[in-house]
C-alpha cells in the first residue's frame, strides 16, 4: 500500500507485508509511546481491524494482536490503560472515511488468525533498566539482576543479597501495573514453585510505588525479558565475574548496614557476613 494515516500521538505506515507504526513525542503523546519510539507488525500478527466511534469527535482504528504475537501485550496482560494501548490510532471525525478505507484494506490483506508459536514483533532491545522502589533492575540481553536499596528493600531482600538470574533459568515473566495497587515485577524460574512469596518478600521480584517502576520503564523492560525467555538456546551460559563495585557505594553500603546494626535490626553475625561480602566485591 505505501501510504501514511497520521492521528493523535502516532502515525501508521502501510507496507505490503507490515504496518510501521511511528510514536510522537510531545509532551502530550503517552509515555510508553514515547519509549517505544516506533514499531513493525507485521501483517501475519495481527487478527483483525475495528474502527469504531472515539471521545470528543474522533474515531478509533484498531489493529487486534493475535495472542502471543507481541510480548509487549503478552507482558501487558490487559492492564494497559485504553489510551496507552499501543494498537490504538486516533484521529479526527472527519477523516473516518479515510480510516475505513484503510480497515477495509488491511482486511483484504490478512490471513492468519489464534495464537501464535512465536512472537512475531520485536520486543523493545537490551540493555533495560529502571529504578524500583526497593531496588534497581537491569536487563542486558543475557540476564537481569537486581540491585537492592538499603532504604527500600525488605530484611528478607537485602539478607538475600543482589540477586542475577540468566535468562536459561527463566521461565517466565509476571507484570503487575504499577498503576494498579501493590505493582511489581516478577521473574519466574523455569520449575515455577506453586506458591511464590509475596513481591516485597521475593528476591526474585522488585516492587513498584508512586514515582517508582513507571508502565513506560517497567513493561518494555518486562516484554524484552519475556522475548528473551522465549527465544533462549538450550546452550547453558558461561558464568560472567561479576563487575567491581565502586568503592564509594561499598562504604555506603556498609554505612547503612551499620545503621541496621545498631539498630538491632542485624545481628553481629549478620553484621560480620554482608560487611565480608561487600568488601570482597572491590
Amino acid at each position: 500500500m505505501g501510504d501514511v494515516l497520521a492521528g493523535f500521538h502516532a502515525a501508521w505506515e502501510f507496507d505490503s507485508d507490515s504496518v510501521l507504526i511511528r510514536y510522537e513525542r510531545g509532551i502530550r503523546t503517552p509515555k510508553l509511546f514515547q519509549a517505544l519510539g516506533e514499531r513493525r507488525v507485521p501483517l501475519e500478527a495481527i487478527a483483525g481491524v475495528t474502527l469504531t466511534p472515539g471521545r470528543r469527535g474522533t474515531v478509533v482504528l484498531r489493529a487486534e494482536p493475535r495472542p502471543g504475537a507481541d510480548p509487549l501485550m503478552e507482558a501487558a496482560a490487559g492492564q494497559l490503560k485504553e489510551g496507552c494501548d499501543p494498537y490504538r490510532l486516533v484521529l479526527p471525525a472527519e477523516r473516518e472515511t479515510l480510516a475505513e478505507y484503510y480497515a477495509d484494506e488491511l482486511r483484504g490483506l490478512l490471513s492468519e488468525s489464534g495464537k501464535t508459536e512465536r512472537y512475531l514483533v520485536s520486543a523493545p532491545e537490551a540493555p533495560l533498566h529502571f529504578k524500583a522502589y526497593d531496588g534497581k533492575a537491569s536487563f542486558d540481553g543475557r540476564s537481569v539482576s537486581f540491585r537492592w536499596s538499603w532504604t527500600g528493600a525488605s530484611s528478607a531482600k537485602w539478607k538475600a543479597g543482589d540477586q542475577s538470574f540468566p535468562v536459561a533459568d527463566l521461565g517466565g515473566v509476571e507484570w503487575r501495573s504499577p498503576e494498579a495497587f501493590e505493582g511489581y515485577l516478577r521473574l519466574l524460574p523455569r520449575d515455577a514453585a506453586a506458591h511464590a512469596p509475596q513481591a516485597d518478600q521475593d528476591p526474585a521480584s522488585v516492587v513498584f510505588g508512586l514515582g517508582y517502576g513507571p508502565v513506560h520503564e517497567s513493561l518494555p523492560f518486562a516484554a524484552a525479558v519475556l522475548a528473551a525467555v522465549r527465544e533462549r538456546g538450550p546452550a547453558v551460559p558461561v558464568p560472567v565475574p561479576a563487575p567491581r563495585r565502586d568503592p564509594a557505594d561499598i562504604a555506603e553500603r556498609i554505612r547503612h548496614l551499620g545503621e541496621l546494626h545498631q539498630a538491632g535490626l542485624v545481628t553481629d553475625e549478620e553484621f560480620s557476613s554482608k560487611k565480608a561480602e561487600l568488601l570482597a566485591e572491590l
